[in-house]
């Protein structure tokens, strides 16, 4: 059994999918809107200006498409993911780079430390995606059902919770 099927993990990788996929249908619906989610074991928070009716429709059927085998809506690419795949990837190529310059000489290094990174960064940029497919996300949702949305108390963004159960 892998570390990523422990049911708390498990948990979470299924919410971040159906998290993804109701952001989707909510971009859809509320274009140029800016949000965000953030996923639990118990659910996900859905972060933007948008009416609890609407995170409720789209939870629904989010999670309808992912159980009729739609998995391409657990990928997103606002996802945290792929900033740190590519975060990860350009700090190293950046200090890998400077590994190899004697320290005398740092200082002209810029311009190859420079193309090192944005290299790196064109590279890696299929490595998030398949990160959120393999790692981050379970785009199959098993008994995953929503139990309930409710509306936190906030300021000047709504923040919605999606309580969830079983997965």
């Amino acid at each position: 059994m892998s570390i990523l099927d422990w049911t708390p993990l498990r948990r979470i990788r299924r919410n971040h999918a159906l998290e993804h996929a109701t952001i989707h249908l909510l971009s859809q619906r509320f274009p140029g809107l800016p949000m965000a989610g953030r996923s639990t074991p118990f659910g996900f928070y859905v972060y933007g200006n948008v009416p609890m009716e609407a995170v409720i429709a789209a939870a629904r059927e989010a999670l309808e498409r992912l159980r009729r085998g739609e998995h391409h809506w657990a990928i997103h690419p606002g996802c945290g993911t792929n900033y740190v795949a590519s975060g990860t990837s350009a700090g190293l190529a950046a200090f890998l780079t400077l590994g190899l310059v004697p320290h005398r000489r740092r200082r002209d290094v810029l311009p190859l430390v420079i193309f090192a990174t944005v290299l790196t960064l064109i590279a890696v940029q299929p490595l998030g995606p398949w990160l959120q497919a393999h790692v981050t996300t379970r785009a199959d949702p098993g008994d995953l059902e929503i139990v309930g949305v409710r509306a936190l108390p906030g300021g000047f963004v709504r923040v919605h919770f999606v309580e969830t159960r079983g997965g």
